[in-house]
């Protein structure tokens, strides 16, 4: 735990009780605070009292009185499309709103850093696509570099919930834009921008406010270096914005699909080849195509960008290279679940929307393609152009028959259930081909989450591999 800084002996409201809000509040407690806890919703309240926090009616204008500031849960929103009436209340009496990313980064130096032979770091990564996959290579390729690190954020545990840190620790954090918003101190040793695509943007009020979120990170938080994926063009832009000319350094430009030209630091994915290049020069390659845990060109970034941001701590090319073949990846994206004869098995449940849905289709040349569930406005026509590479579609869910009507001349079946698609693609799937989950569609109708799906898909997978 990190006990927070800066709150002895004063009161410090918490508004939301999800993980990120207990967290805060036995850090607030460890660092001598009165936290003064409250959410909306009755279960969340009795949960935290029966885990025995004191929970406080901030509705009652009496609870305000002392005060110091108050720290939101990420899911709450604080501008757009219109503030929580508590956020409102805190606002209009001047309390300072701030959330866990915030008294994270206030709290996590402490004086006994003057002892240690490296300082510890933060690397923290944004944007909107590739986030989390990013965030636990770079984890996984310090495990194998032998460097202490933990991994929290949007990802694995709340950032106050992890350990003090250790001599030369790197704490990787996966940071969402609603993270960044708001968190009124940032400032990571290595910042990490891997796209942008349209997202939460009803939260944001628009795409520019989603990109100025993102933007902070960098901005506000003055990274030593900064790793920027430079394929659209907001990623130009802050790249633009951070470095002082072509040849600086501090800032570490990645592609997936261009090379990099100049004689600044560049890391970048063609053809499957990931390639290092410094002052002209290139000084590293590394082969990908065999990278199990990484297929596509969208996993190629994220190697881009993870890749970069260890070099800055000094990690040799070879060393990183073997850490990538030893990246099983992460559930639920991209995750090979099982193989036989030649035909892959791969759950991408994740793939929720149209974006990266197209990203795994891209993935594979010969795709058995399981899709549906509760599909989003506009259905899946913008994924026409990615079909090329789909053998058959079978079909799922509540939106399986209008997505069979915006397949053209693909092949498809409608199987409703995930039992009848999996055994169905199974079936048919020759060698060389990829039986692929990705569903362009969210997992309401038929599970409670996407992890849910991705984990039936994957029992049903095993089944008919136990049977064949």
């Amino acid at each position: 735990m990190i006990p927070v800084q800066g709150f002895g002996g004063r009161k410090v409201a918490v508004l939301g009780l999800g993980r990120s809000g207990l967290a805060t509040a036995r850090a607030l407690i460890a660092g001598g605070a009165e936290p003064c806890l409250w959410d909306d919703a009755p279960e969340a309240r009795a949960a935290a009292e029966a885990a025995g926090f004191a929970v406080t009616d901030l509705t009652r204008a009496t609870a305000w009185e002392g005060i110091a500031a108050l720290i939101v849960s990420p899911g709450i929103p604080h501008l757009y499309p219109e503030p929580n009436r508590l956020i409102a209340r805190a606002m209009a009496a001047g309390v300072p709103v701030d959330n866990d990313i915030g008294l994270f980064f206030r709290s996590w130096a402490v004086a006994g850093w003057d002892e240690m032979d490296q300082i510890p770091k933060v690397i923290a990564v944004t944007g909107s696509n590739g986030k989390s996959t990013t965030t636990a290579l770079i984890h996984h390729i310090l495990n194998v570099a032998g460097r202490p690190t933990q991994m929290a954020g949007n990802i694995g545990r709340g950032v106050l919930d992890i350990d003090p840190a250790e001599d030369g620790e790197v704490v990787v954090l996966e940071l969402s834009s609603y993270q960044t918003e708001l968190a009124r101190s940032l400032t990571p040793d290595i910042a990490v921008f891997t796209n942008l695509s349209p997202d939460h943007l009803d939260r944001h009020g628009g795409k520019g406010g989603y990109f100025a979120a993102k933007r902070r990170l960098f901005a506000e938080g003055g990274p030593d270096r900064a790793v920027i994926g430079v394929d659209e063009v907001e990623g130009q832009f802050l790249a633009n914005q951070l470095a002082q000319g072509p040849a600086d350094d501090r800032v570490i430009r990645i592609s997936s699909g261009q090379k990099l030209d100049g004689e600044g630091w560049t890391v970048f994915a063609r053809k499957g080849f990931l390639s290092e290049w410094r002052k002209g020069r290139q000084v590293a390659a590394i082969d990908l195509r065999e990278v199990a845990g990484l297929p596509g060109a969208h996993n190629h970034q994220n190697a881009c960008a993870a890749y970069a941001a260890v070099r800055t701590l000094g990690l040799a090319p070879k060393l990183i290279e073997g850490a990538l073949h030893s990246f099983a990846g992460l559930p639920h994206r991209s995750q090979l679940v099982g193989e036989r004869g030649g035909v892959r098995f791969v759950n991408d449940s994740k793939a929720t929307n149209v974006d990266s849905a197209a990203k795994a289709l891209q993935a594979f040349p010969k795709i058995r393609w399981i899709a549906g569930g509760l599909g989003k406005d506009g259905g899946i026509a913008a994924l026409k152009p990615h079909l090329g590479s789909v053998v058959k579609a079978y079909l799922i869910g509540h939106s399986a028959r209008d997505f069979a009507l915006e397949l053209g001349d693909t092949p498809h079946e409608i199987c409703e259930t995930m039992e009848r698609a999996v055994a169905r693609a199974a079936e048919e799937a020759e060698a060389g081909e990829v039986v692929l989950l990705a569903p362009a569609a969210a997992s309401f109708d038929q599970y409670p989450n996407f992890e849910k799906r991705g984990e039936d898909f994957a029992a049903r997978v095993a089944d008919w591999l136990a049977r064949a």
